[in-house]
Parts: structure tokens; sequence; C-alpha cells
């Protein structure tokens, strides 16, 4: 029953539970506990006072597991209906936990600072006001609802007993199974396991949160080798005079020259220059580890073209100069995304996304902007981005951006979109490509102004030079939904929209 909860969030993909209160305010997004789960949550499997099981929900689509940041109450402290209970980290923002029932909090489940807490685990208890929170019952699944997974497997049919062979063969690949499912490799040592054809459940992992790591795998293929060698020594000649020993010194030999790193790197010693091969672990963010995920899947699973072009950017310059005499600023960012999103308009095939099976036109325009976060890359939305004015689109631009910053995006805020820009010409970057980002068709990747002389003619016809301020643009686009016929003809429009933003105004 508890499992509902998350699974209707996530499935939604938006923060919505199913009974109770809803809403989404403040300074971060905050979730409503309902009354209605007091009765789907109690338990009566242990003696003590029936409690309300408090899981870690699904806060955005893409939320598999989150960091409890901070408790903003205490064990025993009365919980009034709208308070804070906790605050929690996702994959996209930090969320606080709201209650919408009166009661006392009876247990702390999951601590201040718990990492990569699972949906659906249990993270406290909450007990009804007069009741002696001491004397709460402590549910007895409260871990990670993953590990009920082998006692929900089917048992195996009681039939004749198979074969000997056939027994010791399939419970040889069962222990196999059951070694590598709980198992993570780092991709060193996942290299070294795949070519040497080595069994990682025959070693205990050593790196941090139960990683396989390099030196792990290296001294599994040691442990190899000397088995072998101790296995082949009787074979090695059948005369005693001849040393069986001597045939394993090329060997031992090969592996140190091949493997100098010691088993366990030397630790750093604050205060003290660092030793050679010393390191310091950085933990990643929830919002890292799902940003590298996603663009790892989109670089090895989207085909990625590219298409290069240069802007003319003196009509977009006269313009703001002109426009600043009202006192209306706007950057050559906001004129870029206006263009942009009329260029979509004007060509609706390239305003698409892919859904799993084929393209899915959309009927609005909504532009992605790639802003830069101190926890990563985010791409807040700017809605019906055809529709609004470079000055509106000005104003949405900055508030998104600041809220992005400080970490108080709604999730509707950032789900979504048909089109990415990502635009790195303010750090003085002159061209780069970008990684689509999915399910989106198309992403731009924006350069910055730069001066370049050209060949024009007056009005007499005469050649002469003329600088100009020209910026590139690379469109990334998905050539499933847009070939390179069509991504080229997006730029020509694209640049035309650019190079004449007076035209813009009819948009």
């Amino acid at each position: 029953m508890a499992a509902s909860l998350w699974l209707s969030c996530r499935s939604k993909g938006m923060v919505q539970l199913l009974l109770g209160g809803r809403r989404v305010a403040g300074a971060c997004a905050s979730l409503r506990l309902g009354g209605g789960w007091r009765l789907l949550h109690r338990s009566h499997e242990l003696l003590g006072n029936p409690a309300v099981k408090i899981l870690m929900p699904a806060l955005s689509p893409t939320m598999e597991e989150g960091n409890i940041v901070k408790w903003l109450k205490k064990e025993g402290e009365t919980v009034n209906a709208g308070d804070a209970l906790c605050e929690i980290e996702t994959d996209k923002a930090v969320v606080t936990l709201e209650s919408s029932d009166d009661g006392i909090l009876a247990k702390i489940m999951m601590e201040e600072g718990s990492k990569n807490v699972r949906l659906g685990t249990l993270i406290g208890l909450l007990v009804e006001e007069g009741q002696d929170w001491k004397q709460v019952e402590i549910p007895a699944d409260t871990g990670d609802p993953s590990s009920l997974a082998p006692l929900m497997a089917p048992p195996a049919a009681a039939s004749t007993p198979p074969p000997a062979g056939v027994l010791a063969s399939a419970s040889i690949k069962m222990e196999h199974g059951l070694g590598k499912l709980p198992i993570r490799l780092s991709p060193a040592a996942r290299y070294i396991l795949g070519t040497h054809g080595l069994d990682p459940s025959n070693i205990t992992p050593t790196g941090p949160r139960g990683i396989l790591t390099k030196e792990d795998a290296l001294n599994l293929l040691q442990q190899k080798q000397k088995s072998k060698a101790v296995e082949s020594r009787p074979m090695v000649s059948p005369a005693p005079t001849q040393p069986s020993v001597v045939p394993l010194a090329p060997q031992a030999t090969t592996v140190s020259s091949v493997y100098p790193r010691p088993a366990v790197p030397p630790i750093s010693i604050p205060g003290q220059p660092a030793a050679q091969g010393t390191f310091t672990e950085v933990p990643a963010s929830n919002i890292r580890r799902v940003i590298a995920k996603r663009l790892t899947e989109s670089k090895t699973t989207v085909p990625h073209a590219y298409a290069t072009t240069d802007c003319d950017l003196d009509a977009i310059l006269k313009l703001r100069k002109e426009l600043a005499k009202d006192d209306i600023k706007v950057s050559v960012n906001d004129f870029i995304i206006k263009a942009t999103a009329v260029t979509l308009k004007q060509m609706p095939d390239v305003n698409v996304t892919w859904d799993g099976e084929g393209p899915r036109q959309l009927q609005s325009v909504d532009i992605s902007i790639a802003v830069a976060t101190d926890q990563g890359l985010i791409t807040p939305i700017i809605k019906d981005a055809a529709a609004k004015g470079v000055q509106e689109i000005s104003a949405s631009t900055k508030a998104l951006a600041k809220k992005a910053r400080d970490g108080k995006l709604l999730p509707e805020e950032y789900q979504g979109g048909s089109f990415s820009i990502s635009n790195l010409g303010m750090f003085g970057i002159s061209g780069f490509i970008a990684i689509i980002n999915p399910p989106q068709a198309c992403i731009l990747a924006v350069g910055r102004a730069r001066p370049e002389l050209k060949i024009v003619e007056d009005e007499e016809g005469n050649e002469k030079l003329q600088q100009h301020q020209l910026m590139t643009v690379t469109l990334s686009s998905d050539n499933r939904m847009v070939d390179d016929k069509l991504a080229s003809e997006f730029l020509e429009t694209l640049k035309s929209n650019l190079e004449n933003p007076i035209q813009l105004a009819l948009h």
C-alpha cells in the first residue's frame, strides 16, 4: 500500500499524493502528506502505538533515490498541519516534505545525511496526539523495498530431481548470478574482469559504497594466475632434479610489470606533501549522477548529427542600441531564443520529441535554456516562447536562471521542453558541440560574437572591406527525426531570422 505513493508520483511526473492535501509552494517545492495515509499505513505487526509511515516519495519523474539533507523536526516534537518535516535532495532540487496532519514525530528512521535512499524506503514514523510516542511500534519492513525481492521470488517446483551434472551446472550459474547482482564495478575493474573472464563474486569489494575497484580486480587476477601456476607445477617436469618454480618466473615478472601500482593506494595525510598515487574522492550529488547517466544514455543511444553556420549580428546589435535609448534592456541571447522559437513555428517538423517508437510533433514551442549551477546543469523552460516578445523572454530568462541557481525551480519549470539552447558565448567560447537532451530532437550550441572583415559593396557599387560581428551556431540533431536536409533548412531559416530581427515582431 505504501508503495502506491511513490509509484503514483513517478508515473504522473509531478509531486502529487493520492490521498490528502497536495501543494508545491515556498522557496523549495513542498510535498504534503495527506490524512488518508494515516489509515493506509497503520501497522499491527508489533505491540505498541500504531504509526503512520513516512516513505521516501518520488518528487520528480526521473528520481530513483534521494538524500536526507536535514530533519526540521526532532523526535517527540509536535507536528502541526503545514509544518515542514525534512528537506530531501532529489535529482533536480532540494524539496521540503510537509505534513497536513497533526501528530507527533515518533521515530526518525533515516538520519540527516543519509545518502541514496531508495524510493519507498521508510524514513520516519508519526503517531497521533495524546499517544506515547516512545512506545511506537517499529514495522519489520523498515529497509529498502528492493531488499524484499528475494522473498517475493516464486519457490522452485518440487518435481523429479534432475541429473547430478545438470544440478551442479545450475548451482554454479545461480551462485554466479547471485554474486554479481549486488556488486558495483568501476570502469577499469569492469574492463579487467571482462578481458580475463574473472568472477567478481570471488572477492570482497574495498571501494567506497561497495564498489569493486581496479585494485580489487588486479588482486583477483593475481590470485587466478597463482592458482593456475600451482595447478601446473606437477606438469612442468616429471624429473625431480628440475625445479618446478623456474617456469613461473616470467609470469610473475609480467604481472608486476603490467600492474606496477600497489594493491591499496597510499593514504593522503593532511599537512604533508601528497604521495604518488593518492587521490581525494569527491562525492557526487544526485543531480550530478542523473546528469552523467542521461548524457551517457543520450550520447550512446541517440544518433547525433551536426551542422554549423555563421550568423551576422550587426542588425541585432544595432537594434539593441535603439532599444537601450528607450531604457529597454535585452541581451543577444534573448533575440536568439526568440528567433529560434519563431523558426520552430515556421518549421514544425523540427519541433518534435521521440516517444520510443517514433516522433511526436508538439503544438507549443517550449525552449529549454541551459543554466549552469553549483549542483550541475539544469534546463528551465520558457513556455510558448514563439508567442512572447523579446522583452518578455528577457524577463522570463532572468527569473528562471535565478531560481535555478537558488535551487527553487518547481518541477513544471524544468520538465518537458521541445528544443534546447546552450550558450557559452559569455565565457569566450567561439564554438562547440552540445549533447541532445532526450527526448528532444535538437539542441543549439551558441558561441561568442567575434569581429571579422567582410567585402561589401557601397551604394556606388564599389567593393570595400567592412567589419562585421559574426556568431557561430552548431545544431546537434537526432537523425531519427531530423535528417541532414531538414537540419540545414532549419539553420538557413534561423540565420535569416537573426540577421533580420525586425521581422521577428511579426510573429
